[in-house]
């Protein structure tokens, strides 16, 4: 018996739980030591506590319990988390058709390097967490592995995103944040575009590090630290939840007002983990934009849709299971969200496909399915 049944669904967001040395038999030989030395040490301070998780991998009276706590394990106490042979089973228990696959330590160093001068690093990383997804997904073909494309560097984001395509990449994880030298829609990066395009694969956005939304000072109010969701100090609070859809909305708004969309139709992209609260508002606001400005700026003129009818046409969201879906779906419309789990992660909860069957109680079955399918589906331009 599966946690999901009698309903085709797909997850579009999943995750490795990548452990100490995981890109090390993945990165290029003259770039090996510093990639295990940047990766490695990301794990300060957690080593003991993964490995006593870890050992709950090989423990009979534990791995008992598979099908009753699939949902409730996290992190790498999950099913699958880190071990490739083991996540069919995974899909199995959790009934989902397909997962998308994303890494997760190696998203949030990536991150941080791209806003720094060193290339040579922030590429060698990329390819080996890349080469690393594609060899985890290998096993089974519900497993759609997701590369890292950075964009620091117009020319090597080219090479990567070619590299990625001929290595298996079922989607391109872009950063949302704006490159330190450059626009996201910069003209010299349309051959990352055009060849995603050309492959059928979508670019995504996905949310990274919490220090990156909002600037440091805002923890500095005068009262007391307050710890994250973990109890530690890495992951979001109240505060930096409010502003994570802000990035995205602007690298968003790039691609649509400079003309990327425009320019290549078939582009898809996925804003995933990101929330779909403010997707009714940024709608609108898109053609607000259009009324302000389109009498004075050419590229707007040049626009073939209404900024907001490129949403529609290209672009697929998936909402917090602690949002009102019903709603953001009434208000922008059946063909832009998407149904995710963040499996094994801790913020997707323990009973997503709960929450979300509760929140979009009355919409029609046609809605449904395309919440939890078609637009799936239409994002990864998968056969319908």
């Amino acid at each position: 018996m599966s946690y999901i049944e009698n309903r085709v669904v797909h997850d579009a967001d999943a995750h490795v739980m990548e452990v100490e040395d995981w890109l090390t038999p993945f990165a290029d030989p003259k770039s090996r030591e510093a990639v295990q030395k940047l990766f490695n040490r990301s794990f300060t301070g957690r080593r003991d506590r993964i490995e006593s998780m870890l050992e709950k991998q090989d423990d009979r009276e534990y791995r008992a319990r598979d099908e009753v706590e699939v949902m409730a394990r996290k992190n790498h106490l999950a099913i699958g988390a880190y071990r490739k042979e083991d996540r069919s089973r995974a899909v199995d228990l959790i009934g989902v058709v397909s997962q998308l696959v994303f890494p997760t330590t190696a998203n949030v160093l990536l991150e941080s390097l791209e806003h720094r001068d060193d290339y040579e690093l922030l590429y060698a990383m990329a390819r080996a967490s890349n080469r690393a997804q594609v060899d985890f997904c290998s096993v089974d073909k519900r497993l759609l592995p997701v590369c890292n494309v950075p964009l620091a560097d117009i020319d090597s984001a080219i090479r990567i995103t070619q590299d990625a395509i001929a290595l298996g990449a079922r989607a391109l994880l872009i950063p949302w944040a704006c490159p330190k030298h450059h626009a996201t829609s910069h003209i010299g990066l349309h051959g990352v575009w055009a060849a995603a395009q050309e492959a059928g694969l979508p670019i995504i956005f996905h949310v990274g590090a919490a220090d990156f939304v909002l600037p440091t000072q805002h923890k500095i109010n005068g009262l007391p630290a307050v710890p994250d969701f973990h109890g530690g100090d890495e992951n979001f609070r109240s505060i930096s939840y409010m502003a994570i859809p802000s990035g995205p909305q602007q690298a968003l708004s790039m691609l649509i007002l400079d003309g990327v969309l425009d320019r290549f139709p078939r582009l898809k992209v996925g804003i995933i983990e990101l929330g779909a609260v403010w997707l009714p508002g940024y709608i609108r606001q898109l053609d607000a934009v259009l009324e302000a400005f389109g009498r004075h700026e050419e590229r707007l003129q040049q626009l073939a849709l209404k900024p907001s009818e490129y949403v529609t046409r290209q672009v697929r969201v998936t909402p917090y299971p602690t949002e009102p879906t019903d709603w953001i779906i009434r208000n922008s419309g059946p063909d832009i969200c998407m149904f995710s789990t963040d499996y094994p992660h801790v913020e997707g909860g323990r009973n997503p496909y709960g929450r979300f069957q509760k929140s979009t109680e009355g919409l029609p079955d046609v809605t449904l399915d395309a919440f939890y399918r078609r637009n799936f589906e239409n994002l990864m331009g998968m056969p319908t």
